[in-house]
């Protein structure tokens, strides 16, 4: 009982004390102060900006776009484009999306580690703070050289909460320092000066006034501390600082006060805006690290800068799949030869196949080539045995592909693994994926061949309840169940095509159940090119009507506003390409079921997210589905468009005309809160309508968009307070809670992970009168899981009563544990430069030694800056040590280059040269003691200069190298090289 007791005391303040005003900077909004969500914001688009900047220079094209704290997503996105001149809609879609995942998982520890001295380095937890940071940039790294973007990018934002609480909450800033600690994203480098618990560091407040509470000995001798935070006055150290604020309970006892710059109300808020600026520039220094360890476009792929979306298949293997796996492979083929190297190109491939018993794996790659070679591999073989394990399968390529991605499901079987449905959907509402099911002979006689014969015939066909569910699930994320014969397939992966391109958005998506006579409108802004219409169902009647009053039934082919496709259930409308703009309407009558769905490409979408409010009246993301009935609260982002006006923003009911109006507020030139005053029954869709204020291109007019997913409420919450990394072989025990109405109710509890691990969990728990309940879920990766995997884990409720459930998706990185941390070491053997004034006529050369010592070995070479060309050789040391050769040659014309060399594990060293003053003379450069490079983080230089040339040599931990020309008269600097 006492347990229950402590349980109880630890959930109720975990309650209390989840303001943000506990432990750090704003999470998302707060008037007159920099959010963690302005800091992480400005700090990425920086950084990707800079690194478009430097691959559009190294290919000698223009990149005019200034880089400074007023960048846009969607400017950013215009400037990176590889080709700017293309007419191609431009979606920054996922690009807005992966900044949202990252701010919002920084936005997370506020919620779920708010006592954690480490995670706000509280109480002085310098060392333990940055073991968080250390490791977690660790496990980004691994998670891209996996390609595992989405939990890459959620460990990302985790780190940056910790590391940007380090400007706020220490005195970092108070010391006069002028530039980020690096030693905290270097655990080879020592975190020296640190106050010792023993050792006082503040003094009381005058009143109100904080301004100068740290005392004089603290500055003078630049030591490093900060405030203490507590929900108990005792737990501070005499003489220490506070946090301070309303919920520190320590800053009440000596010394009064607190030091903390989250806002500019804060104890120390007139230095909240440099501790932000700090905040912005550090961020940018361990994204740069993270950069040159992942290499550049693998960065990119990170930050989610890429024009278009993933190619998903999920295929089904089995011996009467022959024509549709055949099918699979011309488009796909059809789409990769005819797009590569265009802005249309697929930016990522997936290829799940999945057969009984088997599913997987999962191929996730940004190569065509490689993704051609899966593809081309598949073998239709066995079955007669159907059903097959489907929506295993799905499942597993609903964790791995980007958010708002398309899946294609082909199967001509039922689904085995049906008792999935609940979790594929929750998923499909996590990621707000849209999945397609291309259903071959539904109702027709399916062919199996077994493996042991050599062909034979099973009158089985997929029954109506099982394409229910395959329409049911197509419905809830906003996509098709399109029913065709093997002959007529070709006709219908047109569908494909269609979706594989950038910038697509919906415009209107409804689904009707029962036989019915209605009319929809739908708005075409001047930024939609490429509409098309798509009904769906079994033979629906329609007429088209255009805003000037043209119209065309569904049963003519080529008509005045535009070519009709009948294939199987489908009828695919490509409208023309003129006089699209205006009010539109479609009539559709029909004796049964179907969808309607009116896509386009525009660079115009919006992203939302469920978030609540917490104490101090900030906002945090929600990780489920809302609560039924009860008011809610969606931040709105508005993408491709940096000036636009949001009108109305709808709860659409999916089954029917019922709508929640939502009452906006804009919080930048993008984003707006919506509040509605509940949430409906059943399941919605979220409607977004507004006006584009864009004048740059003449575009500016009324606009419509629609998330095709539908979402759902629940009457319970679930929650749990993750860990982003789990170590393989080592079991993980995850606590979860529900919490619901105070009456007693019993829930049935699943839990899997897309990845098959192992998983144990309560069957079920019983919520009492408190209206709660707690469940423990262990997770165990297995011993040989490569570092960087990504697995999901999705835990789900459901009341046994009546039915009503919520979910929790969580993701993880498994991660060996890393034990080196020290950078690779770069001795510079020689630099020649006979560089004339003519550069096009002559190049230089510069020769390094690159050494891991006894790391985890060197991963990569390659070079950051230059446009030469780089070769490796490998040879043994005096010493035994492993030494790789690097020599680089260009241009005269191309004066500088950054090797960048990389260990197993993404430490990073970096040799730099730059040549200033092209000369007839020759000087070669040799470093006569290489390990001085490593032994202090001060710069140690030289300078050499003969009677015409000059050369600046510098080395320092961060292994930097650059030669400079002076034109210095002969001997008036002269020191020896054997000096460095």
């Amino acid at each position: 009982m006492a347990s229950l007791v402590v349980v109880a005391v630890f959930l109720l303040w975990g309650t209390l004390f989840q303001s943000p005003q506990v432990g750090a900077f704003k999470p998302l909004f707060h008037d007159g102060s920099v959010t963690h969500r302005e800091i992480t914001q400005m700090a990425i688009l920086r950084k990707t900006a800079e690194v478009c900047r430097d691959i559009a220079t190294a290919q000698g094209r223009d990149f005019t776009l200034a880089i400074n704290n007023k960048l846009t997503a969607s400017a950013v996105q215009k400037a990176c484009a590889t080709s700017p001149g293309s007419s191609s809609a431009l979606s920054s879609q996922e690009f807005y999306s992966a900044i949202t995942k990252i701010y919002q998982s920084n936005a997370d520890i506020d919620a779920m580690f708010v006592l954690s001295a480490a995670h706000h380095v509280d109480n002085e937890a310098f060392v333990e703070g940055r073991d968080l940071i250390t490791r977690g940039m660790a496990a980004v790294k691994a998670s891209v050289q996996q390609e595992s973007y989405i939990s890459a990018r959620i460990t990302l934002g985790a780190l940056c909460h910790t590391l940007q609480d380090f400007y706020s909450h220490s005195n970092w800033v108070e010391l006069g320092s002028t530039a980020p600690f690096s030693n905290l994203i270097k655990p080879d480098l020592p975190l020296n000066n640190l106050a010792d618990r023993r050792t006082p560091t503040c003094k009381n407040c005058i009143g109100e006034d904080c301004s100068d509470n740290i005392l004089p000995e603290i500055k003078l001798h630049k030591k490093l501390t900060s405030g203490y935070f507590s929900i108990f006055p005792s737990e501070k150290p005499a003489g220490k600082c506070s946090h301070g604020g309303l919920f520190d309970r320590t800053s009440s006892r000596d010394p009064i006060g607190g030091i903390n710059k989250d806002d500019i109300s804060s104890s120390h808020g007139f230095l909240h805006q440099r501790a932000a600026d700090m905040a912005i520039n550090a961020t940018m220094e361990m994204l740069q690290d993270i950069r040159l360890a992942t290499g550049n476009q693998d960065f990119l792929r990170l930050m989610g800068l890429s024009q278009t979306s993933v190619l998903a298949f999920v295929i089904d293997t089995t011996g009467s799949m022959s024509d549709d796996i055949e099918e699979a492979k011309r488009v796909s083929f059809s789409i990769i030869d005819s797009r590569r190297g265009t802005p249309e190109e697929p930016s990522g491939y997936i290829l799940v196949p999945f057969n009984d018993p088997d599913f997987g794996p999962l191929t996730r790659t940004k190569d065509a080539n490689i993704f051609k070679a899966e593809i081309n591999s598949l073998k239709a073989s066995g079955g007669g045995d159907e059903p097959e394990m489907c929506l295993s399968g799905l499942l597993l390529a609903l964790a791995g592909a980007p958010p708002s991605s398309d899946i294609f499901v082909f199967t001509d079987a039922s689904a085995k693994d049906s008792k999935l449905r609940s979790i594929v959907q929750a998923m499909i509402e996590i990621t707000k994926t849209t999945v397609t099911f291309m259903l071959t002979n539904a109702l027709s006689f399916r062919r199996r061949r077994d493996v042991s014969q050599s062909q034979q015939f099973n009158s089985r066909s997929i029954t109506q309840s099982d394409i229910q569910l395959y329409r049911d699930l197509a419905h809830i994320s906003g996509g098709q169940a399109i029913e065709v014969t093997r002959a007529s397939l070709s006709q219908a992966t047109a569908v494909i095509t269609d979706t594989s391109t950038s910038a697509l958005v919906t415009v209107l998506y409804v689904v009707r159940s029962l036989a019915t006579k209605e009319s929809f409108s739908f708005v075409l802004d001047p930024s939609l090119s490429s509409v098309t219409v798509y009904v769906t169902g079994n033979s629906p009647v329609f007429t088209l009507y255009s805003p000037t009053g043209v119209s065309q039934a569904g049963s003519v082919a080529d008509g005045p506003l535009g070519s009709i496709l009948t294939v199987g259930n489908l009828r695919r409308v490509k409208l023309n390409s003129d006089n699209q703009t205006g009010e539109w309407k479609i009539s559709i009558n029909s004796k049964s079921f179907y969808s309607l769905k009116i896509t386009g490409q525009s660079s115009v979408n919006f992203l939302f997210n469920f978030v609540e409010q917490i104490e101090g009246g900030d906002l945090t993301p929600k990780a489920n589905r809302p609560f039924i009935g009860r008011n809610a609260t969606l931040l709105v982002t508005v993408t491709g468009g940096d000036s636009v006006t949001v009108t109305d923003v709808l709860l659409v009911e999916a089954s029917g005309s019922g709508v929640v109006n939502g009452t906006i507020k804009a919080v930048g030139a993008t984003d707006f809160l919506v509040n509605v005053d509940r949430i409906p029954e059943g399941a919605f869709v979220v409607q977004l309508k507004g006006v584009s204020n864009d004048s740059t291109r003449s575009l500016s007019g009324q606009f419509q968009r629609q998330s095709p997913t539908q979402q759902q409420g629940s009457r319970v919450t679930i929650t749990a307070q993750p860990n982003s990394t789990i170590e393989p072989g080592i079991p993980f025990d995850l606590n979860f809670t529900l919490v619901s109405n105070p009456t007693e109710s019993k829930y049935t509890i699943r839990a899997r992970t897309d990845r098959g691990f192992s998983v144990s969990f309560p069957s079920s728990l019983n919520m009492g009168t408190e209206g709660s309940a707690q469940g423990t879920v262990t997770l165990t990766a297995p011993s040989g899981t490569k570092s960087g995997t990504d697995v999901t884990l999705t835990i789900e409720a459901e009341d046994q009563g009546s039915g009503d459930s919520n979910y929790v998706a969580l993701r993880f990185s498994v991660m060996t544990k890393v034990t080196d941390f020290s950078s690779p070491v770069c001795q510079v053997v020689s630099i020649k430069a006979d560089c004339p004034v003519e550069c096009s006529t002559a190049s230089w050369e510069i020769s390094a030694n690159l050494t891991d010592g006894n790391g985890t070995g060197i991963s990569s070479v390659s070079f950051n800056r230059g446009n030469g060309s780089l070769s490796l050789s490998f040879v043994i040391g005096e010493d035994g040590t492993n030494v790789t050769v690097a020599s680089y040659n260009a241009s005269c014309c191309s004066q500088e280059v950054e090797l960048v060399v990389v260990d197993r594990v993404g430490n990073v060293g970096t040799c730099f040269t730059s040549i200033k003053s092209p000369s007839a003379e020759t000087t070669t450069v040799k470093p006569s003691t290489p390990s001085t490079t490593t032994v202090k983080p001060s710069t140690i230089t030289t300078v050499i200069a003969t009677p015409n040339r000059g050369c600046f040599v510098s080395f320092s931990m961060l292994i930097w190298f650059s030669i400079k020309g002076l034109c210095l008269h002969f001997g008036a600097l002269v020191k020896d090289l054997a000096a460095i």
